[in-house]
């Protein structure tokens, strides 16, 4: 009598290529954030990995799935989204609300409503606004910059390197723009006195948000692949050039930045390339991808300036995030109506 085979064990961990595209999208900017603020930045992304597979392996065993490799894109987006000098149990903090509460909770991979790297980041942005606002620092320079180091630059010209003086910040409050090109590269840090008369050192933002030319080669990838929906990433674009031009020269606000400074500045880039077209919480309906995507561009650039933080990428995509089931179920509704219409005619 022939003998069943014996049930095959699950493997630990589901393979997605989406998302080892993505993973592999981010590698220009993680090299960077080594070359820019040393190898710690590497252990914190490898730290938030561990925690986020721990996390994601106990409440996918209990439901009887495994661990997606989504897992390893949101380690790489909110490691790289946080300050060179976080530490590593905020950033395990951070990591660990982002798997329970930004995906487990609503059932895991593919049902989370709102991007898990930003709800981490978010968490730990209103939790730790201190350590999340005010602690960056200036990048190492020349060769072999921060792959010499193990930690970030915390001295520069004499002066304590660590401040609130990000690009984003020394603008809005100082009244000092960081040089275009600076920005473009990632080459940020130097000493300028503001207009209160208060010597700084200009310090770089997040570690992986440094130099727009390393997201775009990451986000030209993505798009190039087909990764990403170029839907999203032209919209949110979009969105951000003619907000920053209207509120500038139409209404006259000083406080908005040019618009190639503000696309080169802060997260802008690294947003609309890798979160915006987070395939899971963006709408799937081509004229909800364009709204969604203006929106969430719209608001980063009326947060930055009006709200109390200079840094409103975080919060303007989860108020993307909640808007886009809405956004779906009216164009899901009006094709329903459209075709009934229709048929009845």
């Amino acid at each position: 009598m022939a003998t069943a085979a014996p049930p095959q064990k699950k493997p630990w961990l589901k393979k997605q290529p989406m998302m080892r595209k993505v993973e592999i999208a981010l590698m220009p900017a993680l090299l960077g954030a080594i070359y820019f603020f040393g190898w710690r930045t590497l252990a914190v992304v490898l730290w938030v990995a561990a925690v986020g597979c721990a996390t994601e392996y106990f409440m996918a065993k209990k439901r009887g799935d495994t661990v997606s490799e989504a897992v390893f894109v949101t380690s790489l987006l909110l490691g790289l989204s946080l300050p060179s000098t976080i530490p590593f149990w905020q950033a395990g903090v951070g990591m660990f609300v982002a798997i329970l509460f930004g995906k487990e909770v609503f059932g895991g991979f593919p049902r989370n409503v709102f991007n898990p790297a930003i709800v981490g980041r978010g968490f730990l942005y209103v939790c730790f606004p201190t350590d999340m606002t005010s602690h960056f620092t200036a990048v190492w320079k020349g060769i072999p910059a921060g792959f010499a180091h193990w930690g970030a630059r915390l001295q520069f010209d004499g002066l304590n390197a660590v401040s609130a003086a990000t690009p984003m910040w020394s603008r809005r409050d100082f009244g000092y723009s960081a040089n275009l090109w600076d920005l473009f590269t990632g080459n940020i840090g130097e000493v300028f006195t503001g207009t209160d008369g208060v010597r700084r050192v200009l310090t770089a933002g997040s570690v992986g948000e440094v130099s727009a030319i390393l997201v775009l080669l990451g986000g030209i990838y993505l798009l190039w692949t087909k990764t990403a929906q170029w839907r999203l990433t032209a919209s949110a674009l979009g969105g951000a050039i003619i907000s920053s031009a209207v509120f500038r020269y139409l209404l006259g606000a000083e406080a908005v930045p040019p618009v190639l400074w503000t696309l080169c500045s802060g997260a802008m880039l690294y947003a609309v390339f890798f979160m915006v077209t987070d395939p899971i919480t963006a709408p799937k309906n081509k004229n909800a991808q364009y709204i969604y995507g203006a929106f969430i561009g719209i608001m980063i650039v009326f947060l930055r300036w009006k709200a109390v933080f200079a840094g409103a990428v975080a919060f303007a995509i989860l108020l993307g995030n909640t808007m886009a089931p809405t956004l779906e179920m009216y164009f899901k509704a009006r094709k329903k109506k459209q075709t009934a219409k229709g048929a009845k005619a």
